[in-house]
């Protein structure tokens, strides 16, 4: 007799995509109340065929003091996701960030609007 196992499908890197943005939904600025995609501080995120995913993304400030701890937060709970392989960070500083790279969202969250 032959046992089946059940065949997981992996996603296609537009879900990868998806379930990474949802991920980096739920890391907030310690300093204001909204998460870093919102607040406009993730830039841009690839991923290669191999499910690499490098993240560019910017802080509200060149003194940001999680500087050092938020981006490998990020790293860390992208890298927890099951189909990625790779999780790389890179913190850019152009173009700088401002308010108005922020999503409507989280200025009304903030009372901006």
């Amino acid at each position: 007799m032959l046992t089946h196992f059940p065949i997981r499908n992996k996603m296609d890197k537009k879900d990868l995509e998806n379930t990474v943005i949802a991920v980096l939904k739920s890391v907030y600025d310690p300093e204001i109340p909204v998460d870093i995609f919102e607040l406009g501080l993730i830039y841009e995120v690839k991923i290669d065929d191999d499910f690499n995913v490098k993240i560019d993304m910017t802080l509200t400030s060149p003194n940001c003091p999680v500087a050092d701890s938020l981006p490998k937060e990020v790293e860390d709970k992208v890298r927890g996701i099951e189909d990625v392989k790779t999780a790389k960070v890179e913190i850019v500083f152009d173009p700088p960030w401002d308010k108005e790279m922020m999503s409507e969202e989280a200025q009304l969250e903030l009372g901006l609007l």
